[in-house]
């Protein structure tokens, strides 16, 4: 008898045995596939990818659910397609929380990238963000009673090497000829994206402009829009009456916010702001602080974003793909944050 274990012989329940290793110390993302509906999502899915078939025989396709969940899971951690699939065949949790053995198929990069193309171009990720906002509303939560936070952030995308003259042209709303002659060049020519500079930060893309639940800490709507745009003109379509109370940063102020604001009955909390030759007051500055601690709030989601999903970097082209993928990722932090509620226990649920 051999006085050491035995490596490299697979046994009959290997498979087994490894499922409930995956599964013994439940982690957030066996908890988030858990606790969701997924359920709820598959009409939307269905709609927008199925077609019907053009003929008899052809392999069968994956399942939209299971596509979709791969979607999830490749947001929260940040990765490209092809390494999404990597992952998924070399890790246990990750096809624990597919419902995956390790003889299932894997969709590959392009799977999943036709996929997603297809859900963007049918609009689907702004509809399933509602599915799952109603889903919670249900729940008791992301209901704005304590009122709403409205921020921005920065979403940059890889940068143009573009000529002045090129660039001249896309600012003014047009696309150069140069990228319509050539049809592999205009799919890599983001005419979308704009520059913009914050203190000493230059940068390229679009903004994920939200209104968060100050209670919850849960996005309730988004408006994306290039970089270019200000802060407070997306301000009017997101915030909506019976939001009750509104908290912002001195971005939004001016007559257009507080009229708006006061056609919607809606009690402004806006962060005052200093001008040359007019400082703000100690009372003002100590307003000031007392607002930021509530508009606070808004940073911990963009922190969540940006740092631990990485999805305020966006490898897209174009408007309409950015779009999808910043909803998307606008979603995914609304799984990850319910997860959050419900562990700590942070808001009675309905």
């Amino acid at each position: 008898m051999s006085q050491f274990i035995k490596y490299g012989e697979a046994g009959l329940l290997d498979g087994y045995f490894e499922t409930q290793d995956a599964s013994a110390n439940e982690s957030s993302l066996q908890r988030i596939g858990r606790l969701i509906d997924w359920e709820i999502f598959e009409p939307e899915l269905h709609r927008a990818v199925l077609r019907p078939a053009k003929g008899p025989g052809g392999r069968p396709r994956f399942a939209p659910l299971v596509v979709f969940k791969v979607l999830v899971l490749q947001k929260l951690h940040g990765l490209a397609d092809d390494a999404t699939s990597f992952q998924i065949a070399d890790r246990r949790s990750f096809r624990a929380f597919l419902g995956l053995t390790p003889a299932d198929l894997v969709p590959d990069g392009q799977t999943l990238a036709d996929f997603r193309a297809a859900l963007a171009a049918a609009g689907s990720f702004e509809k399933l963000f509602a599915i799952f906002l109603e889903q919670l509303q249900v729940r008791g939560l992301a209901l704005a009673r304590a009122g709403v936070i409205v921020d921005a952030s920065f979403v940059d995308v890889p940068r143009q090497r573009n000529t002045r003259e090129q660039n001249a042209e896309i600012k003014a709303g047009k696309v150069p000829e140069e990228f319509q002659a050539d049809a592999k060049l205009r799919a890599h020519k983001d005419c979308d994206a704009r520059w913009a500079k914050k203190g000493n930060e230059t940068h390229y893309g679009y903004k994920n402009h939200v209104k968060a639940d100050r209670r919850d800490k849960l996005i309730l709507a988004a408006v994306v829009t290039p970089a270019s745009t200000h802060d407070s003109q997306a301000a009017t379509a997101l915030l909506a009456e019976g939001d009750g109370e509104a908290w912002l940063d001195s971005a939004y102020t001016g007559p257009e916010i507080a009229a708006d604001l006061t056609a919607k009955k809606i009690v402004g909390h806006i962060c005052e702001k200093g001008v040359r030759n007019c400082p703000l007051t100690d009372e003002q500055k100590a307003a000031n602080r007392q607002k930021s601690k509530v508009r606070a709030r808004v940073e911990h989601i963009f922190g969540a974003i940006t740092g631990s999903m990485k999805a305020h970097w966006q490898r897209n082209v174009g408007l309409v793909r950015n779009k999808a993928g910043i909803i998307f990722g606008n979603l995914v932090y609304n799984l990850m944050r319910y997860e959050q509620i419900v562990r700590l226990k942070l808001a009675p649920l309905g």
